[in-house]
């Protein structure tokens, strides 16, 4: 077999919330981890997103999605366009995409309702007219080893906080299944742990009153500068909605 373009411990498949939020978790956790993005997500159609925590007013879906991507990429997680074409696993997953190839140890499906690009797995799928919906587990795991689905693909709710939480508990099934050391995605005030005699834990961290107000600065400066300006992007409207248009001219 050929040496693949890209080789990685997890490759992530969808750019939306669901893979965005799964690709930063596996990350963080020390998995080297590639998310490739096809088009563009579902989310940016919405003309103003108001059903995620920690914005009382909504949040501009644009920005949303733009922030999810900046947090991927600071957490080391490497974005990458390119349409997955297929996959097939042996003792590792490939996949075919664009005129490159990939290998990975996990594939976290993250993309919108088709799995036609999965065909070339024995994998569990539900037809729901001109959608193809995964059927995981509670926890995102399919009938394939190594293989988990988040979000629209696995027939979650149709909502940026849905898609965001199954990411999250699909990647975190799947560090648990690597076996990586990892305890909780935690940072903690200095002495949290080690205060009472424990080691910090794998996936922790203590920070100094210093370090806590050095990050917190930062945070408020970098919420100020994207929000300064609107996003320059509109919703993309659907494309049933721009046919009809074409067709009345």
């Amino acid at each position: 077999m050929a040496t693949p373009d890209t080789d990685a411990d997890v490759v992530v498949v969808g750019g939306g919330p669901a893979g965005l939020t799964a690709a930063t978790f596996t990350a963080r956790a020390g998995l080297d981890t590639v998310l490739y993005d096809h088009g563009e997500s579902i989310l940016a159609r919405n003309a103003h997103l108001e059903n995620v925590p920690g914005f009382p007013l909504g949040v501009d879906p644009r920005r949303f999605l733009d922030l999810c991507a900046e947090w991927a990429e600071r957490n080391g997680v490497s974005l990458r366009r390119g349409e997955v074409a297929e996959v097939e696993r042996d003792e590792r997953f490939s996949l075919a995409v664009g005129e490159g190839t990939a290998s990975a140890d996990y594939v976290v499906a993250a993309s919108w309702a088709d799995a036609s690009y999965l065909d070339g797995l024995s994998i569990e799928e539900a037809d729901r007219g001109t959608k193809t919906f995964l059927q995981p587990d509670d926890r995102g795991r399919t009938n394939v080893p190594g293989l988990y689905a988040a979000g629209r693909l696995a027939e979650r709710y149709h909502q940026a906080v849905v898609a965001a939480g199954s990411g999250a508990t699909a990647a975190l099934t799947l560090i648990a299944d690597s076996e990586v050391p990892f305890y909780h995605d935690w940072v903690v005030p200095e002495g949290y742990f080690t205060g009472r005699g424990r080691e910090v834990p794998p996936g922790c961290e203590e920070i100094d009153d210093e370090e806590r107000e050095r990050r917190a600065r930062a945070s408020r400066e970098l919420v100020r500068e994207r929000f300064a300006e609107p996003h320059p992007e509109e919703p993309t409207m659907h494309p049933a909605v721009e046919a009809d248009a074409e067709s009345d001219d």
